[in-house]
């Protein structure tokens, strides 16, 4: 049915009730999101190892953690559209019993050479995409109202990495290579059977009919499609290249240990984890443009700060974890707008799109960062780079995107929303 246009800080932030299901289900997929970045991530934390085991250059290092996240990305496009088809149920056992491979891989042979490392972690790039079988599955089972902060919740499975941070060298230190390769194996198994057997998808949930090619060229002409990636390439890609190469960063730049840096690292990441799903739920009631803003103005100051390199204790703690916790918030919010803008029938599609340039946002910072200090032995220019591109993303999110959220430029949903052409709401 047409309703009047509102604004983007009127959108009511009650709805239709959420079944008890629901909340099984997102706890569910939350669950499944964790455990797969959880095996994403088993690389970055021994990141150092490797480097002095193989006499691993900086960029070679780099490389090592960012060519997981580069395959995680990309392919999160087709499996949004998979996920678009099949739905959640089929797809998120599928990508956990994937990921098991390259888990034993590293583990028992994988971890002797840097080329046998780079073909595991090209596979282990698998566990990346179970971001795109989340969001368009637990999308469905919530009403518009409560998207931003079911989503946000959700995206606070990839505290996974924080799992891996904590655990992964302490694991290798008492017992060997291949113990947290293979406690992450044993979970992914039992999370695929448990997921086979409980998983459902919401009732009357849209399924496409197009061909693949068809509705991925669709996907490309929608303009939420496009302003997403741009903002989750900064937000999102600014949590996962520090959640990469934070550990690598702490360790050449201020001479910590690699025990403690991974801890270090981990805090960061569970402030980046609790904020996300507190980005989501501020959406649904301010609006995600507002919270954007908010979270870029805080991510350029505080690479700016860290720029100088000022002492840990306090600045640089402070810049980190205001970073960390504004990059959550920003992820959180980025999905928000997805959900309120993006059809109901192409969320996968999009959420593919979306999360393959939040990937890819984490992808080439790391290798910047190991070009640059390995040529001036500085991270300086870096976090600079950082500070601009977010400065950017600030200014983008004030005009192109907040004139597509106060345009009424809302998509519509199975069951509510608009026709195409007229400006109404959901």
């Amino acid at each position: 049915m047409n309703q009047p246009t509102t604004t983007e800080s009127e959108r009511p932030v009650s709805g239709a009730p959420v079944p008890g299901q629901a909340w099984l289900m997102l706890a569910l997929a939350t669950i499944g999101f964790a455990v797969n970045f959880w095996a994403w991530a088993l690389l970055s934390p021994l990141g150092p190892r490797f480097k002095d085991f193989l006499d691993l250059s900086s960029f070679q290092q780099s490389l090592l953690v960012a060519v997981p996240v580069v395959v995680g990305s990309l392919g999160r496009i087709p499996v949004g559209a998979l996920t678009d088809r099949f739905g959640g149920r089929v797809m998120f056992p599928i990508v956990s019993a994937a990921t098991i491979v390259p888990v034993l891989y590293l583990g028992l042979a994988g971890h002797s050479s840097l080329a046998a490392l780079l073909v595991g972690g090209f596979f282990l790039g698998i566990g990346g995409t179970a971001f795109a079988v989340g969001v368009p599955f637990v999308n469905a089972w919530f009403p518009p109202a409560r998207r931003g902060m079911a989503i946000g919740v959700f995206g606070a499975g990839m505290g996974g990495t924080a799992i891996s941070a904590l655990t992964t060298v302490k694991l290798v230190d008492a017992h060997s290579m291949s113990t947290p390769f293979l406690i992450t194996a044993a979970v992914l198994a039992v999370y695929a059977v448990a997921a086979a057997l409980l998983l459902r998808d919401a009732p009357g949930r849209t399924v496409p009919t197009e061909p693949l090619g068809r509705r991925l060229a669709a996907t490309a002409r929608l303009g939420i499609t496009w302003q997403a990636s741009a903002l989750y390439a900064v937000a999102f890609g600014g949590y996962v290249a520090f959640s990469v190469y934070l550990p690598t960063y702490l360790k050449t730049g201020y001479g910590l240990t690699q025990a403690d840096a991974a801890n270090r690292m981990a805090g960061f990441v569970l402030l980046a984890v609790a904020m996300r799903p507190v980005g989501g739920w501020l959406s649904d009631r301010i609006g995600p443009v507002r919270v954007l803003a908010a979270s870029l103005t805080v991510v350029a100051a505080g690479a700016v700060v860290q720029s100088f390199t000022p002492s840990l204790a306090p600045v640089g703690t402070i810049a980190f974890l205001a970073m960390a916790g504004a990059l959550g918030a920003g992820s959180g919010a980025t999905f928000a707008l997805v959900a309120l803008l993006t059809p109901a029938n192409k969320v996968g599609s999009v959420t593919g799109v979306v999360g393959a340039a939040g990937g890819l946002g984490g992808f080439v910072p790391p290798l910047v960062m190991g070009s640059l200090y390995g040529a001036y032995g500085s991270y300086a220019v870096g976090l600079v780079l950082l500070a601009v591109v977010a400065a950017a993303a600030l200014g983008y999110t004030l005009t192109g995107v907040r004139a597509a959220v106060q345009g009424g430029d809302r998509a519509p949903r199975a069951g509510l929303g608009r026709h195409h052409g007229a400006h109404t709401t959901v």
